[in-house]
């Protein structure tokens, strides 16, 4: 399983994602689900993944060949004029993938996978977008400023409570790090370490990007904390008079 969140504010996108997949529960590994791509002062784009392994990583395989190959080669992430166009390059490469990994006669919803883009290019607004494993997407609005993928309901409910556009960076992290808290709490095949990636709009450059173990000072003083705020809101509640 997999949690992974983009979030849109007044400054800019921000991405967290979480590290553990399973097969069983004999079976756990840590990937890296959080994937990027550059162009300093003209582009950045981040991609999220959930859903099958191999999936996933065919697909950010095939768009890292195609970014890295000879000019003649099409299509680039890199060269897409907008992030409306490079949607529809996820897109199109998630159903190529899904459509060559099933058997003839084979369901393909056991390598189905999703995915949360976001970024700049230069001459547009940072975008956020959600590409479903068919391969069509949405993007977020005023009243949908987030995406989550995978293991979503636990960390869903303090998103919506605490969400501000005016939010400054530190405020979301320390918003993400309670959903993500709740999240591993409450489903084991969520896990750390976590990744976390800021993007400063028209900055056109990774602004600040860092990988979060179960060591981190700030989170474990986040969880604790959220633990013990939890415990003293619920006991200051009044008690059920039958």
């Amino acid at each position: 399983m997999t949690y992974c969140v983009g979030l849109k504010i007044d400054r800019g996108l921000v991405f967290m994602s979480d590290t553990r997949t399973n097969a069983g529960v004999d079976s756990i590994s840590t990937f890296r689900k959080m994937y990027t791509w550059e162009t300093p002062g003209e582009r950045v784009l981040v991609l999220l993944a959930a859903g099958n392994l191999a999936t996933t990583q065919a697909v950010v395989s095939l768009l890292d060949e195609r970014s890295k190959a000879p000019e003649d080669r099409e299509p680039s992430i890199l060269k897409t004029p907008s992030m409306y166009q490079t949607a529809r390059l996820i897109g199109d490469t998630v159903k190529e993938v899904i459509s060559s990994s099933a058997p003839v006669g084979q369901s393909a919803d056991a390598f189905g996978a999703s995915f949360i883009l976001g970024g700049q290019i230069k001459g547009t607004e940072p975008r956020l977008f959600m590409v479903y494993p068919e391969g069509n997407f949405i993007e977020v609005s005023d009243d949908t400023p987030f995406f989550q993928i995978g293991e979503t309901k636990y960390g869903k409910p303090i998103l919506v409570r605490a969400y501000d556009p005016s939010m400054t960076f530190a405020e979301t992290v320390k918003l993400l790090m309670v959903s993500f808290d709740s999240t591993v709490k409450s489903n084991l095949s969520v896990g750390l370490p976590l990744d976390l990636l800021f993007y400063e709009r028209d900055t056109f450059e990774v602004t600040y990007r860092k990988r979060i173990g179960s060591d981190d000072a700030y989170y474990r003083e986040i969880s604790d904390g959220w633990s013990d705020a939890l415990k003293s809101a619920f006991k200051r509640l009044p008690d059920f008079k039958p």
